[in-house]
């Protein structure tokens, strides 16, 4: 990786402006979906609604599934040939397992069926200046994504980190060639911001550049519509039908 001190200078260099306010362009109503990650992470989530999270992800065409890895299989199943990606969460949601802990589960879950993993970073160790460390755990699991053509989105969780740590997450994650950076797990004490979503397509560049997930407590087709304008390339919902169903009947 960079030299801890260029990361830190770097974020610094960011901390000190606020980000170019952007429109990004917004989907149609009738494309929506294809942005949403359909999402299912609750503990007691049951076979019986991963089955009907995946007849739903078919039907309105969603980007992906996102479910617990337990459930991967039978999402694979549920969705063979029909196109819909299965992704899955790893270290969630506190992302404090040991790397290889963390690089096993990545395997498994690929070699179940997952193509796209979001993964939560040692939030504790960001915190702690423990950069170097920060950026093995997310290279670790890139690496592995990226020799089984898998996508990586690393989780910063937002809510526990201040605006440097949160560009500094950002860095660390696009030197480590992450594929997104994603807000939220949707369990911390709050959930995605358009200001966060904002400042983190700032720090990672253009929309060619690095994806942008914002994920947790995007319940509304405004909701989306925001977080999109912002920078966001990808939502993460477990409310993506309301989301798509008000988004058509929207003159």
């Amino acid at each position: 990786m960079k030299k801890t001190h260029e990361i830190i200078e770097q974020a610094k260099a960011f901390e000190n402006k606020l980000p170019e306010k952007k429109n990004f362009p917004i989907p149609n109503k009738d494309e929506i979906a294809g942005w949403i990650d359909h999402t299912l992470l609750k503990a007691q989530a049951t076979v019986e609604q991963v089955f009907e999270l995946c007849r739903e992800a078919k039907e309105y065409r969603f980007a992906s599934v996102c479910l617990n890895p337990v459930y991967v299989p039978q999402a694979v199943k549920e969705l063979e040939g029909s196109g819909i990606p299965v992704g899955t969460v790893i270290g969630f949601p506190l992302g404090a397992n040991l790397t290889h802990t963390k690089v096993a589960e990545s395997k498994a879950a690929i070699e179940a069926g997952a193509v796209e993993l979001d993964m939560v970073i040692p939030i504790g160790l960001l915190k702690s200046g423990e950069y170097e460390t920060v950026y093995n755990d997310i290279r670790s699991v890139a690496e592995t994504c990226h020799e089984n053509n898998t996508l990586l989105k690393v989780i910063i969780e937002n809510c526990y980190l201040d605006r440097f740590e949160k560009i500094v997450a950002c860095l660390l994650a696009k030197e480590a060639d992450a594929d997104f950076v994603k807000t939220s797990t949707g369990f911390g004490s709050s959930s995605a911001t358009v200001d966060d979503v904002a400042l983190m397509r700032a720090v990672v560049g253009g929309l060619e550049e690095m994806g942008v997930k914002a994920a947790g407590g995007i319940r509304t087709w405004a909701d989306a519509q925001n977080m999109i304008a912002a920078g966001a390339t990808r939502i993460g919902a477990s409310s993506g039908v309301e989301i798509v169903t008000e988004a058509k009947k929207e003159s």
